[in-house]
């Protein structure tokens, strides 16, 4: 990707210096991490945190074993889901009592999306505008919503929503950062775009909550939602978040209205009364044992500035593009991520021709990518346990498997 060779030995010493100086480093030790593996597909699946296990023994053989049904009350099972959504919010740049945890992204995409066409109302707005290269998911649900909503989806790729809305846009649904290439979307001009319309913005931050700022109050989105076994470290289909902001709670109707969103759940009666808040979100009885090791897992982000994890983010993602110019022969690969740090999230695409085989070789020499078919290589950039020594090495046994050694 560059005439420019350097030794390995001086982007090694280089990435030892910045280890040796990176102020997150000391949080790598939180992680249950292998030696010898450089595991840089925390973008589809975070590290365990280290004391998840110990705290997941006692919710299964006390708060389960021991007091069963007590536990709802005793242990605050009931309020898991606003609870744990108060310890993800700031996460999100959101203040507390406007995030519920529970159900996948998936179904949260649907009750937001749907929601928003509630919320924007009959006024002749019968588009809905989606994110043409969003993560299939999102495009299914849309489909769907609009079916259902009697509204016509508009694919639109995410630099053009602001041409595109208008007086009949109901909602627009964008990812903010596109989960192949790792394209930063523009998260404020976009969400302003559509306020001018009169439309409700609608976030997925499946690839960039945990990574990097999203500040979803500062900039008046409306209605958001993400995983969080990713860069939030839940562990496998860990329970989604939904975030509705306060000044549409009143008037959020979730199309999935179950017992648990009912405000009086326990009456209960055969019509629905919506609860207040957040707790709009819910639908049926939360996934606990999931739930509960998430609360864990965001223990690592205690005292962690989320601006300070972006500027680890950034650096290692330029730190890497580096090690890859100077190591891979030109020509061999093609970037597929933003170099300007405005337009990238936190992981580096590279497309090649035989990239199935050369993930399946970078992971059997320990360097754990991911693959998008049919020829994406996908890095994903964890800040809070990704070194840069990682980093240099990951670059230097991409090259050896590109250059046949």
């Amino acid at each position: 990707m560059s005439e420019t060779l350097l030794p390995p030995r001086t982007l090694q010493a280089r990435a030892a210096e910045l280890d040796a100086a990176d102020p997150l480093a000391d949080r790598r030790d939180l992680f249950v991490l292998d030696d010898g593996v450089v595991y840089l597909d925390g973008n589809s699946l975070g590290a365990l945190p280290r004391h998840v296990p110990a705290r997941m023994a006692h919710v299964i053989g006390h708060e389960w074993g021991e007091l069963r049904i007590r536990s709802w009350d005793e242990s605050g099972w009931w309020t898991a889901p606003e609870r744990v959504g108060d310890r993800v919010a700031p996460l999100l740049g959101a203040a507390p009592g406007q995030v519920v945890v529970g159900d996948s992204t998936s179904v949260n995409v649907f009750k937001a999306l749907v929601g928003a066409v509630r919320l924007a109302g009959d006024d002749g707005r019968d588009e809905i505008v989606v994110d043409a290269t969003t993560f299939p998911t999102d495009g299914y649900i849309a489909e769907s919503a609009a079916r259902m909503t009697g509204r016509r989806l508009v694919p639109v790729a995410p630099g053009d929503v602001a041409g595109a809305v208008g007086p009949r846009t109901a909602a627009v649904l964008v990812n903010h950062v596109d989960y192949r290439t790792g394209r930063l979307h523009d998260l404020p001009g976009i969400t302003a775009a559509a306020h001018a319309a009169g439309a409700v913005a609608v976030w997925d931050l499946c690839h960039s909550a945990g990574a990097l700022p999203v500040d979803l109050d500062a900039h008046g989105v409306d209605l958001a939602v993400g995983c969080t076994y990713k860069y939030l470290n839940g562990g496998p289909g860990s329970p989604a978040y939904l975030y509705v902001a306060r000044r549409h709670q009143e008037r959020f109707d979730s199309p999935l209205p179950g017992w648990n969103s009912h405000a009086d759940p326990f009456a209960m009666t055969p019509g629905y009364a919506a609860a207040d808040g957040a707790r709009r979100g819910r639908v049926g009885t939360p996934d606990i044992l999931s739930m509960l090791a998430l609360e864990a897992a965001l223990d690592v982000w205690d005292g962690v500035p989320v601006p300070q994890a972006r500027a680890k983010s950034l650096a290692l993602t330029d730190f890497f593009l580096e090690c890859v110019r100077a190591y891979v022969p030109e020509g061999r690969l093609t970037l597929l991520t933003p170099a300007a740090h405005a337009e990238r999230g936190s992981q580096v695409a590279l497309s090649c021709d035989d990239a199935p085989a050369v993930m399946e070789q970078l992971i059997a020499r320990g360097v754990v990518g991911d693959l998008r078919r049919p020829d994406v290589l996908r890095f994903g950039f964890t800040p809070l346990y990704v070194g840069f020594a990682d980093t240099e090495r990951a670059a230097r046994v991409l090259a050896e498997v590109c250059s046949g050694r």
